[in-house]
């Protein structure tokens, strides 16, 4: 039964690191745009068009950085819980393993 549910703590960390670089892209991406001004492009209906996508990309790139956040928090927290949970399992098989081997484990 042990072998159909299995945690990978270390792949666990790999998903963190991965929401922390979207989030990085993602805040990159908002700095360049934010450099590029909408009046720089061309004719005012093509400069409005970029207007309202400047705005339009910086809440919604607001709004996915917050949901990257939360994920992130919550998959830290997980994380931490089954590392804590395999620690102690470890050291109760550890005491376990000692007591009825008269000591010979480690």
């Amino acid at each position: 039964m042990g072998k159909q549910f299995a945690t990978d703590v270390n792949q666990l960390g790999q998903f963190l690191t991965t929401l922390e670089g979207c989030v990085r892209e993602l805040n990159e991406a908002r700095s360049a745009l934010a450099h590029v001004r909408a009046d720089q492009i061309g004719t005012d209906r093509l400069d409005e068009a970029c207007d309202g996508f400047q705005e339009r990309w910086k809440y919604g790139s607001e709004q996915t950085k917050k949901m990257i956040d939360a994920i992130s928090e919550g998959v830290k927290a997980t994380k931490q819980n089954y590392q804590e949970v395999e620690d102690a399992l470890e050291k109760t098989l550890t005491q376990i393993a000692k007591k009825t081997s008269g000591g010979a484990a480690k």
